[in-house]
């Protein structure tokens, strides 16, 4: 298994597991176990930890390991780039100085292929703010252009006054007509 598939991320931290590091260092993983708990100053919290039931339960369904007869008395040990390193220097062999430079390569790699997602996710996240808004303009301009080609709804046409030459009779009743209009304005503005 190529040192890259070897990597997890657990509480929030690319980690590699004792077993996975012991056989890239070639060493046997309670032989390099013991040797980190001689050394407990070098591997703190942020270098390495144990992981908890729930935290190996969870890795065991991530990455297929088989239950056999055997298996492991105390729960793994896992180690960070810092760790890993830290454990080179300790186990002092060429071998485990060799392999601790491709085990940093790998973390580098996974690093960036973790800023690279960090920002396709940030452009995917503007991309999806841009195309909101123009959806919102596309629309805002779909309902300009069926308003403008609606019928606008027809004004009934006024009656239309009539030119040219009228009857007394024709005059005193248009005059009728338009007095009782005159009367009707009239009392309403002296209701307001």
């Amino acid at each position: 298994m190529e040192n890259d598939q070897r990597i997890f991320t657990v509480r929030g931290v690319a980690v590699m597991l004792d077993s996975d590091l012991a056989g890239v260092y070639g060493v046997e993983t309670g032989a390099m176990n013991r040797a980190v708990e001689r050394n407990p100053e070098r591997f703190a919290e942020p270098f390495s930890f144990r992981l908890t039931t729930e935290e190996w339960e969870n890795l065991i369904c991530q990455i297929g390991i088989s239950s056999s007869w055997g298996g492991r008395r105390k729960l793994p040990r896992v180690f960070t780039e810092h760790g890993a390193v830290m454990l080179a220097a300790v186990l002092s062999s060429d071998r485990a100085i060799a392999a601790s430079r491709a085990v940093v390569d790998a973390f580098v790699r996974i690093r960036r292929a973790l800023d690279l997602n960090r920002t396709l996710a940030k452009k995917l996240d503007e991309l999806a703010a841009r195309s909101y808004k123009h959806e919102r303009d596309i629309a805002i301009i779909f309902h300009e252009l069926r308003q403008m080609t609606e019928p606008e709804p027809e004004e009934p046409e006024k009656p239309r006054r009539r030119i040219g030459f009228k009857t007394k009779e024709q005059r005193e009743r248009e005059d009728r007509e338009h007095g009782r209009k005159r009367r009707q304005r009239q009392e309403t503005t002296e209701r307001l």
